[in-house]
């Protein structure tokens, strides 16, 4: 049997937009919770949370946004960024993501890349002046959060009828810039169709109810917040719960107690970082019930240590591309621990994947490492204004090629063992990273692992393995590395090289930039 496979489902896809979605939740649990700002103190019920959206969305056509034009956000996670979110969608503007962490020269690519007619913006995040950036491209159709321009905005458009406006649920809706390793990111283009889908199904397959309170401090404005997050939770009458602006361990766990959360997001090294808290034990986590790991493969003892310490006996674990807006796969609550510690789960309802030969294209048996593939409703419109990068991604077919490795089995688990770009070819052995990251992830004194392959004259490839030890515990060396995995691990598979480091360079939806690492150890090691 070849590795295909496609997500049956009783439900059906949602044929509406957004706005529609969301006008449905708030006829049904108008009294309920929608959202609430842990850092300010403010909330709001659906009804009001709806109000402040269509307050926006009639102030953004009084100032002359109209369907299809581009508004970006450039914000850290507040509520104005969820407002926002909801706001462009019921006028069928197109919201732009913009990266918090971006600097001028990423910005004025975005601005001009995506044709912005307006931005709305923070003043300032942690060593980011935003307004001296947007002076700086000399951008003038900004306004910010916080002050004046934004009420001003949001009180501007009494007069304008929303219900006049002609969207259909396959209009493009978001587009989120991919942080591509070379060169500059691209725009994966979203429609309604794409992330509605995908936040209703992922909340539907870990059983999000009008009852759930889904903490959220992983990135709105990347698909693990505004998707998985946000449209998981309105889609079902459920409560967004903003811990702080950016990731603090201590805030996200006092907000899951302070507001009685059942759902906690993270990327692994969140999770690794609050189970490292000295108080973690203080903290009241029997709320919780679920929640979703994802955006970097998950260590096995680190989702050990979420089911058993955090009261996460239902989390899951998702797996995708912004470009697939975002999830492809994802574990079920009754999975196994070894499922949901092994794999990544199953393909979700409505879509298809398939492993196959990155040469030939032909998928391959069951258990064959290969390149992962999905198709269905969840793949993207495109990248914008690049129809050839486009072309290179998705295949005649409207497969999307993923660029990552994995094997499937005969019941459709999906194992993602690396990268094709981060596959280690040593002496004529395929290496994958993610094998002796597992492996030593083991090791009592090791809190957090990487490896990658730099050059060696003899072999082509040998591995190094960056290393974050825990607390009060020895650095290890390559020696002590090597004893650790003798007899445990093919002898090709033994780092040669061991680094310790306090961190790893990281995107900021938490993925390992390797390609940095990489280059890092070239320098280190003297290559």
């Amino acid at each position: 049997m070849t590795s295909y496979a496609s997500g049956v489902s009783d439900l059906p896809l949602l044929g509406e937009t957004i706005g529609a979605n969301l006008d449905r939740t708030v006829a049904r649990f108008g009294d309920r919770e929608a959202l609430v700002e842990v850092a300010s103190g403010r909330r709001w019920t659906y009804a009001e949370f709806d109000e402040d959206v269509n307050r926006l969305a009639r102030g953004l056509l009084a100032r002359g946004i109209e369907k299809g034009d581009r508004v970006g956000i450039w914000a850290p996670n507040c509520a104005e960024w969820v407002i926002t979110q909801y706001a462009t969608a019921k006028i069928g503007a197109i919201l732009v993501n913009v990266n918090p962490a971006y600097r001028t020269h990423e910005l004025r690519f975005v601005v001009e890349q995506s044709g912005l007619r307006l931005l709305i913006s923070a003043t300032e995040f942690k060593t980011s002046n935003y307004r001296a950036m947007i002076d700086e491209i000399g951008f003038a159709d900004a306004v910010y959060i916080g002050e004046e321009s934004f009420s001003e905005l949001s009180n501007r458009g009494d007069k304008y009828d929303l219900s006049g406006i002609a969207l259909a649920f396959d209009d493009p809706i978001n587009i989120q810039y991919t942080s591509g390793t070379t060169g500059f990111p691209k725009g994966a283009t979203l429609s309604h169709h794409n992330i509605l889908n995908n936040g209703y199904f992922v909340g539907e397959l870990i059983n999000y109810t009008e009852h759930d309170r889904v903490c959220l401090p992983v990135p709105l404005y990347h698909c693990f917040g505004m998707v998985m997050g946000n449209l998981a939770a309105t889609s079902h009458g459920a409560c967004i719960v903003l811990p702080a602006p950016g990731f603090d361990p201590a805030a996200t766990l006092a907000a899951v107690g302070q507001e009685k959360v059942t759902s906690l997001y993270g990327v692994p090294t969140m999770f690794i970082a609050e189970l490292g808290l000295p108080d973690f034990a203080g903290y009241d986590l029997s709320t919780l019930r679920t929640g979703i790991m994802a955006g970097s493969p998950c260590p096995v003892e680190v989702m050990k240590r979420v089911v058993a310490e955090m009261n996460m006996s239902e989390v899951a674990i998702c797996y995708g591309m912004t470009e697939t807006s975002p999830v492809s796969t994802m574990t079920r609550p009754d999975d196994n621990l070894a499922r949901r510690t092994e794999t990544v789960g199953r393909v979700m309802p409505h879509l298809e994947s398939k492993v196959v030969d990155p040469d030939t294209g032909r998928p391959l048996p069951h258990g064959e490492p290969g390149e992962l593939c999905t198709r269905g409703y969840s793949v993207m419109l495109g990248y914008w204004d690049q129809p050839d990068a486009t072309a290179e991604a998705i295949d005649t077919a409207r497969w999307m090629h993923t660029g990552d490795l994995a094997t499937m089995d005969a019941e459709g688990y999906v194992n993602i063992v690396g990268r094709i770009k981060d596959l280690v070819i040593r002496g004529g052995e395929n290496v994958y990273p993610r094998e002796v990251e597992e492996f030593l992830y083991t090791h009592p004194d090791i809190a957090d692992v990487q490896v990658i392959g730099v050059p060696d004259p003899k072999y082509g490839e040998e591995l190094m393995a960056w290393i974050v030890m825990r607390p009060g515990t020895t650095p290890l060396t390559a020696d002590d590395v090597r004893a650790y995995s003798a007899g445990k691990l093919s002898h090709y598979k033994i780092p040669r090289y061991v680094h310790v480091v306090d961190g790893f360079p990281m995107t900021v939806t938490g993925k390992v930039r390797k390609v940095e690492m990489r280059e890092q150890a070239a320098t280190i090691l003297d290559l």
